[in-house]
């Protein structure tokens, strides 16, 4: 399917720096149900924009915020130690506040059904979105530190414990070989997930980051299996 992108501006809560977003959709007319996408710490990267672009060829609107919008405009980093540093600061200012106005002007900007892709700690932003949004589907990547209060989204409890509040259908991707996730870790989350409406994969044999194809942790068997997944979440419950 042929699609367009474009960067657009959107205001939140009146404010007169408003909040960029890269937007990525058919170029048939729509209107299209809408997909957010979540960032990993390293911003609005080429490949974030190019998971947007992959999901828009769904037949999707894939909208990807700037939750960095506060520090700066359009962040991309690089993929380095210092990017990670530079990205955990970075994420020191992003709270459970600011991401609930940002979404909310998102989610009245662009029209629904609505749903949600993260990816690493944009997995926990879209978690963490499930629990206050009345998104129909979401798929979260590996979402970083969900059981414990790191970065200020697990503030003051964590993310996990806000489960309840999800009302949609709910797809978690891991790898057990994942840096950010003990077994024991991954036993609390699928715990809480009891009586939600859930898949919860574990990847043998497989990293955090088995998705992004730019880097030496791409696993394409996972990888493609997950966006299988993704695509079938999404058409099940976005229509």
């Amino acid at each position: 399917m042929k699609i367009e992108n474009h960067w657009l501006d959107v205001s939140v809560d009146g404010s007169a720096e408003p909040m960029s977003a890269y937007v990525a959709q058919p170029a048939e007319p729509g209107p299209h149900p809408t997909v957010l996408v979540g960032f990993e710490m390293f911003g609005i990267t080429d490949y974030v924009r190019a998971v947007a672009d992959r999901i828009a060829a769904l037949g999707y609107t894939a909208v990807v915020p700037d939750f960095y919008h506060r520090s700066g405009r359009r962040i991309a980093l690089p993929t380095t130690a210092e990017g990670r540093s530079r990205g955990l600061e970075l994420l020191s200012h992003v709270t459970r506040d600011t991401v609930d106005r940002d979404l909310q002007a998102l989610l009245s900007h662009f029209p629904g059904p609505h749903g949600m892709v993260g990816l690493s700690v944009g997995g926990h932003l879209a978690y963490y979105a499930a629990t206050r949004f009345p998104l129909a589907a979401v798929a979260t990547f590996y979402p970083g530190w969900l059981t414990d209060d790191t970065i200020p989204l697990g503030r003051p409890t964590p993310t996990v414990d806000l489960t309840p509040g999800i009302k949609g259908r709910l797809l978690f991707l891991v790898g057990d070989g994942d840096h950010l996730f003990t077994p024991a870790v991954l036993d609390q989350i699928a715990a809480r997930l009891d009586g939600i409406d859930h898949d919860f994969v574990v990847y043998p044999d497989t990293p955090h980051g088995f998705f992004c194809h730019e880097r030496d942790t791409y696993r394409p068997a996972a990888a493609d299996d997950a966006f299988a997944r993704v695509t079938k979440l999404l058409a099940d419950h976005l229509g």
